[in-house]
């Protein structure tokens, strides 16, 4: 009897979601709906817009025509001015992100001292991210000034004759770099400073138990630990490092003679000045796909360098 009840059973059947389950669903759709209203009118939509005109001849002004990949093929075969920007990038990013993180990790071990006083060097070395960008921009035009800049009075002290850096081609990208060292440090410190405080001192320990230097602990303690915070700024700061503008925009203007020219300088002067909204989307989304297909380089050799704890 008990094999025939089972048989005879109905088959169990997913349960019902009550009214009240329904009226909260319904009640947290209705309070993300706005936020979801802006992403698709702000990003998805202008997102679709974009990528259709890369495909067109659009000036902002007159009615676009397709062109197909003509945009696309013009930026490989017949722009000079699109390979000198993106060689320009890569010696901006070969020197911002090494430089970066470098003085990030240095400040960053100082500033994980116990010292009087440390909470107020960390804030200061954090200050100039939250500061505007061309205020920044525009105090170190100062200092770089050729005559009675900061930066070229430190040099004669030691009977260096600081060049004109802003005006220079062999100088502007190192001055522009400069500035955006000093400018961003504060953002990698504080993750790598993170990182350093949630290391377990007892590692620490047992390797001066076992006679590690200083320098040894650093290197077989500190920097491997570190590693997920370093995959993460590697990251970051590669996407940054790509997208520099602002600096470049009011301290030299993409000059003297394009030595400053990065990818986003050109694509915003094709799209405002030059009012060739096709062409600059097309750059916009050969730069997103560049930068997605390295980023996924970087998480697929993530295994290999990256220790956790």
């Amino acid at each position: 009897m008990a094999v025939r009840a089972k048989a005879f059973a109905r088959p169990a059947t997913r349960p019902r979601l009550s009214r009240r389950r329904l009226q909260q669903n319904l009640e947290g759709w209705l309070f993300i709906l706005p936020v979801m209203i802006g992403v698709v009118a702000f990003y998805v939509v202008p997102l679709i817009v974009s990528f259709y005109t890369s495909f067109t001849d659009a000036d902002g002004l007159t009615e676009a025509e397709w062109v197909g990949g003509f945009n696309y093929q013009r930026l490989f075969t017949r722009d000079q001015f699109f390979r000198r920007s993106v060689v320009n990038t890569l010696l901006y990013v070969g020197g911002h992100i090494p430089l970066t993180i470098g003085l990030a990790l240095i400040l960053a071990l100082l500033c994980n001292r116990k010292v009087r006083g440390v909470t107020w060097f960390r804030t200061a070395f954090f200050i100039p991210v939250v500061t505007n960008v061309v205020a920044v921009s525009l105090v170190w035009n100062f200092f770089f000034s050729p005559r009675g800049g900061v930066v070229n009075w430190f040099l004669s002290l030691v009977g260096i004759a600081g060049p004109s850096w802003l005006t220079d081609s062999r100088w502007a990208m190192p001055a522009v770099i400069i500035v955006s060292v000093w400018f961003g440090v504060g953002f990698p410190m504080i993750i790598l400073l993170a990182g350093l405080q949630g290391i377990p001192e007892m590692y620490y320990e047992a390797a001066k138990i076992d006679g590690a230097s200083a320098l040894g602990r650093f290197r077989y303690v500190t920097l491997p630990l570190l590693t997920p915070a370093l995959f993460f700024l590697s990251i970051t700061q590669f996407i940054s490092s790509f997208q520099v503008f602002g600096i470049i925009y009011v301290l030299t203007n993409g000059g003297p003679a394009r030595a400053t020219s990065v990818y986003i300088y050109y694509l915003y002067q094709n799209a405002f000045q030059n009012s060739r909204l096709g062409y600059a989307s097309a750059m916009a989304w050969l730069l997103f796909a560049v930068i997605a297909l390295i980023t996924l380089v970087q998480w697929r050799l993530q295994k290999r360098w990256v220790i956790y704890d």
